[in-house]
């Protein structure tokens, strides 16, 4: 009983390892994408009168943020996905996110603004997302650097803070969700 037990534990820990490593796979196979929220920016939206074109008015990234940014990056490195194409939202938040993960330069996309103060713009943001999600089906690996209202919208479910999900996009723009991002 005692191998048994032992046994099942070794199939149970291998199990979970393969199961952590098959997201990553999967990105690195191409035709998938990471929808990540940008890094932890304490607070809730942005304050009134704020400029995207100016940091000193947004909501950015914390010192935990940084950090936590820095980690995905190296994350992603670890796992082969040091030259995935980075696109980003326009906001400090997500740029900032995306300089610190280290990947390849970000390019700023329309479709990853954030739609959460101005819900008129909605319907035009995601129309752009999913022309950017559209390019990118069957292509290289890619990680979208957004805002939890973008995923949501996309996917129907929402992240936490530098939390993401791999999905796997088709010529129109809609995804499949493949994987919680971390695993």
């Amino acid at each position: 009983m005692k191998r048994f037990v032992i046994a099942l534990g070794l199939i149970l820990a291998t199990t979970n390892a393969l199961a952590q490593d098959e997201p990553f796979a999967v990105l690195r196979d191409g035709g998938h994408v990471l929808m990540l929220r940008h890094a932890i920016a304490p607070g809730f939206g942005d304050p009134a009168g704020f400029d995207v074109d100016d940091c000193t008015t947004q909501r950015n990234l914390s010192e935990e943020g940084r950090a936590q940014a820095r980690a995905i990056g190296e994350r992603l490195r670890a796992e082969g996905l040091g030259e995935a194409a980075v696109y980003t939202s326009a906001w400090c938040r997500c740029r900032d996110t995306a300089a610190e993960m280290d990947l390849t330069e970000a390019e700023a996309h329309l479709g990853l603004n954030s739609f959460f103060q101005n819900r008129d713009r909605r319907d035009a943001i995601v129309a752009a997302l999913r022309g950017l999600l559209a390019g990118l089906a069957n292509g290289p690996p890619a990680v979208l650097v957004t805002h939890q209202v973008n995923i949501r919208a996309i996917t129907g479910q929402g992240v936490r803070s530098g939390e993401g999900l791999i999905v796997q996009p088709d010529d129109e723009g809609s995804v499949r969700v493949v994987a919680p991002f971390p695993p």
